[in-house]
């Protein structure tokens, strides 16, 4: 990777968003402490370098299928911090109108085609995407972003096969955080690395360090490249790691079923600390404008969070609506 074919302006982009990812869901786990946010809250803090070094390689009419852990994803990929906080707070104001919560956000309009509670059920979704794509010859693509524990399951399996038996436009990028849940990597996997599974189904793979935005950026603009110009899925393992604990509620943060040396270990690697040294040290901002930035994405999220905060809740005749009868 040669980190000079990366302008200024889009570094100091991804700082940005991985700023407001962080400040996201720092304010998310405040908010749920404080008893304001029902349902489970599953933080993206620590992986905030996979969604926006990824996103960053999408246009705004490409696709992201997301986790229960997706609110990194949505904002990667342009969604609404009010509207976000407002789906996550239950009001009628939000995305889903209150109706999908934390886990089920869909952003049509920045791409944002589904995020879901079960493992692996946004891979072939994805593929489903990625099909259409194909049949209406566009050259957009699809992210598929899902995690260790998922590549375990027979979605995962049967969702590349067809993507590669159809050389669909999808780029399936496991968010590997070596737990799923409680159950370590080890423990449920008799090979090293998710990616070399990409080789029973012929496809490209690569494996990229996941605390590292401008590793995941180069890696995914390469598979972006393959995908619009028709040569089929790819499959990116991004090694990285949670801060919080799988999810908020867990007790002692994960400690229970990890060490505390090992998190320490991981969080010498922040994504955004690391970034942020960067811009520091070559030139590109200075102390003041990084302070700047801070009070800047501070207030958006303090905006967001008193437009959830002020916003109705649905009304309980709007049960009966938005709802699909098949028959």
């Amino acid at each position: 990777m040669n980190p000079n074919l990366i302008s200024n302006e889009l570094l100091i982009e991804m700082y940005k968003k991985m700023l407001t990812i962080r400040r996201f869901e720092e304010k998310i786990a405040q908010l749920f402490a404080q008893g304001l946010i029902p349902g489970l809250m599953h933080l993206y803090i620590g992986e905030e370098a996979v969604a926006v070094g990824a996103c960053m390689n999408l246009r705004k009419d490409d696709y992201v299928t997301s986790t229960h852990r997706g609110h990194g994803h949505c904002i990667a990929k342009g969604g609404d911090l009010k509207k976000m906080m407002a789906e996550i707070l239950g009001k009628a104001t939000g995305y889903c109108k209150g109706k999908g919560g934390s886990m089920h956000i869909v952003a049509p309009e920045v791409g944002i085609v589904c995020c879901t509670g079960i493992a692996g059920a946004g891979i072939p979704i994805a593929v489903g995407v990625g099909l259409s794509i194909k049949l209406r010859n566009t050259d957009q693509v699809c992210a598929c972003f899902f995690g260790d524990g998922a590549s375990n399951t027979g979605a995962f399996h049967e969702g590349i096969n067809l993507a590669s038996v159809w050389r669909l436009p999808v780029i399936f990028i496991c968010e590997n955080n070596y737990y799923a849940i409680s159950v370590p990597f080890v423990k449920a996997f008799n090979i090293k690395d998710i990616a070399v599974r990409a080789q029973g189904y012929g496809i490209a793979s690569a494996i990229v360090d996941g605390m590292d935005v401008l590793a995941v950026y180069e890696e995914v603009k390469k598979a972006v490249q393959r995908a619009r110009a028709g040569m089929g899925p790819t499959l990116i393992e991004c090694k990285t790691y949670r801060f919080r604990g799988h999810h908020e509620g867990d007790p002692k943060m994960g400690l229970m079923y990890r060490s505390e040396d090992e998190l320490r270990e991981w969080m010498k690697k922040d994504p955004i600390v690391k970034l942020k040294m960067r811009l520091i040290n070559d030139g590109t901002l200075s102390e003041r404008e990084i302070n700047e930035i801070e009070k800047e994405i501070d207030a958006k999220i303090k905006e967001a969070e008193e437009f959830a905060i002020n916003s109705p809740y649905p009304p309980l005749d709007a049960v009966k609506e938005d709802l699909f009868i098949g028959g």
